[in-house]
């Protein structure tokens, strides 16, 4: 019997693992490859990428899992605000004045300024509430978060909008897969302190890529970990758990004292077949869209208009937001390297547009914006892949706050981990994957004990 079954090698079972790695564990993963949404590959100096890109610094989870693997994250560099609308290219100076710099009419301006203004005065408010007080659990900091303007969505706070009004906020509120008739008027806000506070939240990126870090965690773990594994239900017995999956066309069962739970919240209602009715029904409450992304290699030997910028939102184009891949890299080499990198990133109804198309259709429609916002880009390209994230990520809906206690409570011994268990996604990963595995750590330890107990009295009785 295995001491822990982790299910899912994303982010947050990689986490898990790496807490519980000194134990007999096995990990499934169904994909070909570990990581998830977490999906990245070198190119010399450069590297494409997919998903998640952003990590949390200082004081975290994550920057704790980065200092137990030996991985280098540095400090995003370069502006996080720059924005394409109406043929128009900002690239730094006040947020507050783009109204005033983007073609648009003047009764987008007025009510963009109009909600502009309420924005930032909830993301004042935001600030107080998001920050962590010290010694304080993590659950109760999350429940706060989710707590913070659960109560309609952020269409509902913001007022219908005028289209170019609407266009501006739409790619930051959406990338969290929701668009904002959808998510809550919280969440939103939440985006928008992510972007306009760059010393706090999702504040690193990892040199190398993201995948330097799932890689390196699974190389460690070495047969423990098991791809093509996909698991078909796991029952949860008095005093074990029991996972059937199937790999390579032959069925296995595996019997743990625990398992984690590491697969998104759809994926683990399926397969949790015997796991408590309110958390089945909560779990089927949590709510997922879709992204698409896209990343591309360029060649291009000079300097670039966007050598400086980290992140371009993209109003009223087939992507929201432009990520600046290889920024990183040309932000501390002395000499401006050839070529750069890029992701594009389509959440929510952007994303669902193109779920269909082919790679190389989405590819034409990618190129075609890109284009436009840079003249002559595609001649510079000399690598270009798609990845489709059905379950992109799942976002917070308004009154997603009440779920929360059911989803975070005991489920015996099934422990629940993923970035749908929070608002922060990678730290919430992390996170997540860390309490499951100090949970379990601390019950292995307990059960050692009492073994150990028993033992003694055995010998003295026998004696």
């Amino acid at each position: 019997m295995k001491d822990v079954i982790i299910i899912g090698g994303g982010l947050a079972g990689l986490s898990a693992a790496w807490r519980l790695k000194q134990h007999d564990i096995l990990l499934l993963e169904s994909d070909d490859r570990v990581g998830g949404r977490v999906r990245s590959e070198r190119r010399g100096d450069y590297w494409l990428n997919w998903g998640g890109h952003v990590f949390a610094g200082a004081g975290s989870a994550t920057d704790e899992l980065f200092k137990s693997v030996e991985i280098t994250a540095l400090p995003v560099p370069g502006i996080l605000s720059a924005m394409s609308l109406n043929g128009k290219l900002l690239l730094g100076g006040r947020v507050e004045l783009y109204p005033f710099r983007v073609p648009m009419s003047w009764k987008s301006r007025f009510a963009l300024l109009l909600a502009g203004a309420k924005v930032r005065a909830a993301v004042i408010k935001y600030s107080k509430v998001a920050k962590r007080r010290p010694t304080e659990d993590y659950k109760v900091y999350q429940q706060r978060v989710l707590e913070f303007m659960n109560d309609r969505t952020f269409t509902d706070f913001s007022g219908v909008l005028p289209e170019d009004a609407d266009a501006i906020f739409r790619p930051t509120v959406s990338r969290s897969t929701g668009d904002p008739e959808q998510i809550s008027a919280g969440a939103g806000v939440g985006y928008f302190h992510m972007i306009w506070n760059k010393s706090e939240g999702l504040t690193r990126n990892i040199v190398g890529g993201p995948s330097t870090l799932t890689n390196t965690i699974a190389t460690t773990l070495g047969e423990r970990v098991q791809l093509n594994a996909k698991v078909l239900e796991v029952i949860q017995k008095e005093d074990s758990v029991v996972v059937h999956y199937i790999q390579d066309g032959v069925k296995h069962v595996e019997e743990a004292r625990y398992a984690v739970l590491a697969t998104p919240a759809p994926i683990t209602k399926k397969i949790a077949v015997n796991i408590d009715p309110e958390i089945a029904n909560a779990l089927d409450q949590v709510t997922y869209g879709p992204h698409v992304s896209a990343a591309f290699l360029t060649n291009e030997t000079g300097p670039q208009v966007w050598d400086d910028v980290y992140s371009f939102a993209t109003p009223k184009r087939s992507f929201d937001i432009l990520i600046h891949s290889s920024n990183l890299v040309h932000s501390f080499s002395k000499e401006r390297k050839p070529g750069s990198s890029f992701m594009t990133f389509s959440p929510a109804e952007r994303g669902r547009q193109l779920l269909d198309k082919s790679d190389e259709e989405i590819i034409q429609i990618y190129l075609k914006d890109l284009n436009e916002i840079f003249p002559g880009f595609s001649d510079h390209v000399v690598e270009a892949h798609v990845n489709k994230f059905p379950l992109g990520s799942a976002y917070v809906f308004p009154g997603r706050a009440k779920i929360q206690p059911i989803l975070t409570k005991s489920a015996g011994r099934l422990f629940l981990a993923g970035d749908y268990l929070g608002t922060l996604y990678t730290e919430t990963a992390i996170q997540t994957g860390f309490n499951a595995a100090q949970n379990i750590n601390s019950l292995l330890e307990f059960g050692l004990l009492e073994s150990q107990k028993e033992k003694k009295v055995k010998t003295v009785v026998s004696n």
